[in-house]
């Protein structure tokens, strides 16, 4: 398809996309700052390109060092991953420009979509209910006042750029409006530069639930099912799952058919992502739009694990000028699969993000079990970028299968050297309401206590770490041949008397990775 494809991201995602084009037979370069010099994907790519500085905005997000470092690598397309410059019309130009191609949709539909105001007269252009809410043309206090008023409280002041939650404001009452109003614009401007704001009503205990559809360059557009992505924090996603739980038939229907007319309206093309909010469980639930992802998904695993599609792959086919090898009705999801995202951060301190270097890491393996990560043990995690480890999706042939082998895994699941949700995961997927599938963009806020939990004592944590780092030298001396733990790894996880018992055996209840149990 492509002599050579750079990667115009860090972390995970480009591993993962680094890993497509190996199978495809199609060379990659990286490109990292001064913080990534070490970094995990440096090494996945054939080739690296360094871009600059450890702040984003003099690396990951200059557009002209990333289209210097594709003429330098001798790429001849560029895949964004997510993230960082993937949703920023500037870049596809700027590729169109230096004659490179650009794996993702058209800079006229990212620019569309980027602001919600324009994307949600595009809904409803397509004939798709949006949130009930105004788009004021007059963006004075009087003006959006106005339009929030004939909305009604309560109500979402949203900045019209940006994401990810950035900027909203929540308004119960008159008496918060002015105030409301100049929050919403003042941190509009900071996050995203523009403080254009539109309004929405606030939907109480509502569900999040995208579409992922794909579409080529000759009409065919493709949906590939439904995620419900409402366990958030701080409107960012945390756990993802398809098929989502508790939809009647008649309500997907109209979720996945207003979805494909969102992307074929809008002359889409490439994989995106069409997300709603859902107001009930069944057939006459109300399900509007809510904005349009023009890239690819961080929890995408989840998708392909059901389908058995490599989205990237299908990305690719797009950006080289191929049609679809599949229409929808080819694709029969089967199974269920969840994703819960490892981040480097500390839930008993508000999510507060984490930095430093990673002393032990072990991914978990096993069945249905997929693990997406760009870290390993010595890798340093940087204060300058997401604190997103890795992805653990698992998928399995019921929610409740899925459900088991992923909370086994996360079990299994060990970063020390800095704390990072793990616990919180398991908790969340043993909770009861998740077990029955009853979640809501609140989740996380409304069980709050019984999800969040301090981190273990110092003692604890000291105990830990000697045993991982005896466990290191054990692993060593068995890897050269020596000691009477060669060959042994890991040992047995029951207490022994015997001589050569391992550190794990000498420890007797504890278990790598157990998250407080």
């Amino acid at each position: 398809m492509f002599t050579r494809v750079l990667i115009a991201n860090r972390g995970e995602i480009a591993v993962r996309i680094a890993r497509t084009c190996r199978a495809l037979g199609i060379p990659t370069a990286a490109v990292f700052s001064d913080a990534d010099r070490n970094a995990r994907h440096v090494g996945a790519a054939d080739t690296a390109v360094h871009i600059g500085p450890a702040a984003a905005a003099e690396s990951y997000l200059s557009i002209g060092r990333i289209i210097d470092a594709a003429r330098a690598s001798g790429a001849d397309a560029v895949h964004p991953g997510y993230g960082f410059l993937s949703e920023d019309p500037a870049l596809p130009a700027a590729c169109h420009d230096a004659g490179l191609t650009f794996i993702g949709p058209p800079a006229r539909v990212i620019a569309r979509f980027g602001s919600k105001i324009n994307a949600r007269r595009a809904a409803a252009e397509a004939g798709v209910a949006v949130v009930p809410g105004g788009e004021p043309d007059d963006q004075s206090e009087p003006g959006i006042a106005a339009v929030a008023r004939e909305a009604g409280f309560p109500l979402l002041l949203k900045p019209s750029a940006g994401g990810g939650g950035k900027g909203m404001v929540s308004i119960t009452g008159e008496d918060e409006l002015e105030a409301g109003i100049a929050r919403a614009r003042r941190e509009a401007l900071a996050t995203a530069g523009d403080g254009t704001l539109y309004v929405e009503r606030r939907i109480e205990r509502p569900r999040h639930v995208e579409v992922q559809v794909v579409a080529d360059r000759h009409g065919t557009v493709c949906q590939l099912g439904e995620r419900d992505c409402s366990t958030q924090r701080r409107h960012q996603k945390v756990v993802e799952e398809t098929p989502a739980p508790r939809l009647s038939q008649g309500l997907r229907t109209r979720l996945l058919t207003a979805a494909v007319s969102v992307a074929r309206q809008a002359g889409y093309e490439n994989a995106g992502t069409v997300e709603f909010l859902i107001d009930g469980t069944g057939d006459d639930a109300g399900c509007y739009f809510l904005e349009m992802n023009t890239r690819l998904q961080v929890e995408h695993p989840v998708t392909e694990l059901v389908t058995g599609l490599d989205l990237v792959e299908a990305q690719l086919a797009i950006g080289a000028g191929h049609r679809l090898p599949w229409t929808a009705d080819e694709v029969v999801p089967r199974g269920h699969a969840i994703e819960c995202r490892v981040y480097a951060e500390d839930p008993a301190a508000d999510y507060l993000p984490q930095a430093g270097t990673i002393a032990g890491y072990h991914e978990p393996a096993g069945p249905g079990i997929r693990i997406d990560s760009g870290v390993g043990r010595g890798i340093d995690v940087p204060v300058h970028y997401d604190p997103l480890l890795a992805k653990l999706a698992a998928v399995g042939r019921t929610r409740e299968q899925a459900r088991q082998r992923a909370y086994a895994a996360l079990g299994e699941f060990a970063v020390l050297g800095l704390p990072t949700n793990i616990g919180l995961l398991r908790r969340v997927l043993a909770h009861d309401a998740f077990v029955a599938g009853d979640v809501h963009t609140g989740f996380l806020a409304e069980h709050g206590e019984a999800l969040v939990e301090a981190e273990p004592d110092e003692m604890t944590m000291a105990a830990v770490a000697a045993a991982v780092s005896v466990a290191h030298a054990e692993r060593d001396r068995r890897s050269a041949g020596e000691g009477p733990s060669a060959g042994r790894y890991p040992p047995p996880a029951i207490a022994s008397d015997r001589p050569d018992a391992g550190v794990w055996d000498r420890l007797a209840r504890w278990r790598l990775g157990a998250a407080g149990d």
